[in-house]
């Protein structure tokens, strides 16, 4: 367990001793903050039929950071130990394998829950500075932050997971964003009526990401999409342990 949270300490120092992770925040807050601007604009003075926890996870620039951030902050986990040349020299440290795809993936998992926790505070904000004229589902808020952050689990295993295959970092982004960006579209795919009962309609309205946030963001919390998340999560790390194994064959 010490080496474990030993490496995984060292995997967040690495975001915050450089220029990179500070950016990385920079920009996740500008773009939900450009979010924050676009459902204030919507509300202001009109009258609308969705709450603010329902509303912000409609706009284009929510899922654009969601998307983007996860093969920013993944793309060095294992990339850049294969770059630099130190990746064979940290698997040879007295420390299993298991220990190593753990700590990587909670050194980014971390950083991540940190670069979006201001988040949470926006609803309140809000709240605060509309001189009660808006109220605030504190319960939905929670929902929400909940399923930001189990979306956060499992792009995070998912870029472990494409960093691993490659000693390219932009190979490693380009990889996640596409999987991630594939999954997102699948999406729409649920809003489509069939004549006839299909099979795949089901599978994508099971899948479908943009369902599970709207669920998150009224304040459902469904334990089939807290297990959905949090099983594509255990399998990407699966995934990144037997990639990093493989070493052993070659």
């Amino acid at each position: 367990m010490t080496a474990l949270l030993t490496l995984a300490r060292r995997e967040l120092a690495g975001h915050f001793f450089s220029l990179r992770g500070y950016v990385i925040m920079a920009g996740v807050q500008l773009l939900l903050g450009a979010s924050l601007l676009t459902v204030v604009y919507l509300l202001n003075g009109l009258a609308y039929d969705l709450p603010f926890t329902e509303k912000f996870p409609q706009t284009e620039f929510f899922w654009l950071v969601l998307l983007m951030v996860a093969p920013v902050i993944t793309m060095r986990t294992f990339a850049h130990e294969k770059a630099r040349g130190t990746f064979e020299t940290l698997m040879t440290t007295p420390v299993s394998d298991i220990q190593v795809v753990l700590a990587k993936f909670i050194g980014s998992y971390v950083f991540f829950l940190i670069a979006f926790l201001p988040t949470v505070i926006y609803p309140f904000l809000l709240e605060h500075y509309a001189h009660g004229t808006m109220q605030v589902d504190s319960g939905a808020v929670w929902s929400l932050a909940l399923g930001i952050g189990l979306y956060g689990a499992f792009f995070m295993a998912l870029g472990c997971f494409a960093s691993s295959l490659t000693r390219s970092q932009i190979v490693a982004a380009v990889l996640t964003f596409a999987v991630g960006t594939g999954l997102f579209i699948l999406g729409y795919l649920a809003d489509l009526r069939p004549t006839e009962v299909q099979w795949w309609h089901h599978l994508v309205q099971h899948i479908s990401m943009l369902r599970h946030m709207q669920d998150f963001s009224t304040g459902i919390v469904d334990s089939r999409h807290v297990m959905f998340y949090l099983s594509l999560t255990a399998v990407f790390l699966f995934f990144t342990l037997k990639s990093v194994e493989s070493r052993r064959w070659k």
